[in-house]
């Protein structure tokens, strides 16, 4: 939506000034970023590239002044805002992350925009005419009392940026945003953002993997080296022609560089299934079903993709196969290749059981990690299941090498970059060898060169026999991979689910 009239924005945009700055998280022995140098002036629009792991996140999250206290890691060189540390300058800078759900505070969408205004200390008065201020500037039309509940991840990503804009922040910092859109919240966000940029003196700032999403509303493209310091620096015009190619090879997706894809694999020939659902119907809570009549296969050695806008039931779904939440009517069955004799229903089975049946990469890695390193990590499986230690030891160390992560085996999984740590909550689910792997959004905020590899990995094991069930709204993905899409509406009243054969 337009809104009817602009709200005033026009604060003074913030300052960054980097000189030879870097952090290094504790218990590692790499840094995330060292020898950084540069300067952002006020009011600058600018896109962070760089690879997988090149310190994106780390840099921007330490300009918001949430890393930086010294059990978390160490510090080399200055990092600062508007001539002042980022700790000092926390009410001058807003951030939006890649999770929707994680920024989602409050129950009613007034006050959660409000939420950051309080603690600002903002006048009461001042507080209710920002927010709906903000929520306008975003295309958010919604009463003040609607549930945060009931919003899509389109509507959260905006929600959270109505909240940081309310704070009147000098620094807007947007931490790939659009990473687990579908692709109408890709350009709710992107239109908001939009809207919002042609009313604030803010400095700007965005990480995104996908140039295209966020090329014309720069003018500026900074690209970290994962060595130490800036790849590349300047306008956009300049950097990305004379640097496409390097920054293509570095896993940047770049508009006009053709990418090698991995070649669309052959459906299998005969296989046979090993789950199957019988009038399935899903849902979040007992009450809430989200979809019904559902009737599908997952068949040995191929990969089955579910797709759809988000609030769906994509992940339900996919959690319902899992064996991870029971269904609301009908039922999931195994077939007795997967189950080990008769046909049963993987929602009964104890999780030892599932560990060699059913594997689950949920759509946040971090909400499997329980470990304190890497190499414990990919171990929690095969010592559940009791397995000899020099055939854990064997496996852990053919994952650490498959998933280029054996230079951080010591590492704590929770200071990995978004990519490590997708790499890693893959293969903690390979570590156990299922039959089937469920994967929820596995190539969301990649780069080109960790997708690649998160695609040949996951061919590679279909071509081996194992079945692959992935939600996804990645069409590159589908594409690739997929030998099956069923396609949730979102609508019980439409009702137009349909599988197709790809």
């Amino acid at each position: 939506m337009t809104p009817p009239a602009a709200p005033d924005l026009r604060v003074a945009g913030a300052s960054i000034d980097a000189s030879g700055w870097g952090w290094r998280h504790a218990g590692r022995r790499a840094w995330a970023v060292r020898d950084l140098d540069l300067r952002i002036d006020p009011g600058e629009r600018v896109l962070l590239l760089g690879a997988s792991g090149a310190g994106k996140s780390t840099l921007v999250h330490a300009l918001a002044g949430v890393i930086g206290a010294a059990e978390e890691g160490e510090e080399q060189g200055r990092l600062l805002v508007n001539g002042s540390s980022p700790a000092a300058a926390r009410g001058q800078v807003g951030l939006v992350m890649q999770d929707p759900d994680s920024q989602v505070i409050l129950a009613r969408v007034g006050d959660d925009v409000a939420f950051g205004c309080e603690n600002l200390g903002v006048p009461r008065e001042e507080i209710w005419r920002r927010v709906r201020d903000s929520l306008a500037m975003v295309g958010l039309d919604l009463p003040l009392g609607h549930p945060t509940s009931a919003l899509s991840g389109g509507q959260k990503q905006r929600l959270a940026l109505a909240g940081v804009l309310a704070m009147r922040p000098g620094l807007l910092l947007l931490d790939e945003p659009t990473a687990n859109l579908d692709p109408a919240g890709v350009l709710e966000v992107r239109e908001s953002v939009a809207r919002v940029l042609e009313h604030t003196e803010a400095t700007f700032v965005v990480i995104e993997h996908r140039v295209g999403v966020w090329q014309h509303l720069i003018n500026r493209v900074i690209v970290l080296d994962p060595a130490g310091g800036v790849l590349a620096d300047g306008r956009p015009g300049d950097v990305l022609p004379a640097e496409g190619d390097r920054l293509s090879a570095s896993g940047v997706w770049v508009p006009g560089i053709a990418h090698d894809l991995p070649a669309r694999r052959r459906a299998p020939q005969a296989s046979d299934r090993l789950l199957g659902t019988q009038a399935l119907a899903i849902a979040r809570t007992r009450d809430a079903v989200v979809a019904r009549d559902i009737e599908l296969e997952v068949v040995e050695g191929a990969a089955l993709a579910i797709t759809g806008p988000n609030g769906a039931g994509k992940s339900t779904l996919a959690l319902t196969l899992a064996g991870l939440l029971k269904p609301a009517a009908g039922r999931v069955l195994a077939d007795p290749r997967l189950s080990g004799g008769a046909p049963a229903e993987p929602i009964r089975w104890k999780s030892r059981q599932l560990l060699t049946r059913i594997g689950t990469v949920f759509q946040d890695p971090e909400h499997q990690f329980v470990a304190g390193t890497v190499r414990a990590e990919l171990s929690v499986g095969p010592l559940a299941l009791g397995l000899p230690e020099p055939v854990i030891s064997a496996r852990v160390d053919t994952l650490l090498q498959r998933l280029r992560i054996d230079h951080l085996a010591e590492a704590n999984p929770f200071t990995l970059s978004g990519g490590e740590k997708r790499r890693l909550s893959v293969g903690t689910v390979l570590a156990t060898r299922p039959g089937v792997l469920v994967l929820d959004e596995p190539t969301f905020g990649q780069d080109f060169r960790t997708w690649r590899e998160i695609v040949a990995l996951l061919a590679e094991l279909i071509d081996a026999g194992t079945a692959v069930v992935a939600v996804s709204h990645d069409a590159e993905f589908v594409a690739a991979l997929a030998d099956s899409e069923y396609r949730l509406a979102g609508s019980l009243d439409a009702r137009p689910d349909r599988l197709v054969t790809l």
